[in-house]
């Protein structure tokens, strides 16, 4: 019998890659580098508690960006 396939993992990215000097964070996602290093070995939950803090990072690091329904 085969498995059935493993879900996904959970992802913020938006394929929007660019990591700002200044901040050191992903402009399209708020990740880190570091968190997007680890993200494929981290649990489910763990990338669940980073993905919760991503969008007060985004509105702290750049207080002027337009909304976009994020």
């Amino acid at each position: 019998m085969n498995a059935p396939p493993r879900p996904k993992p959970s992802s913020p990215c938006t394929k929007v890659c660019i990591l700002d000097a200044v901040t050191g964070l992903c402009e399209g996602c708020g990740r880190s580098r570091n968190e997007i290093a680890l993200w494929g070995s981290m649990s489910e939950p763990q990338r669940l508690a980073v993905m919760a803090l991503l969008p007060e990072r985004l509105r702290q690091a750049y207080p002027h960006r337009i909304d976009e329904g994020r």
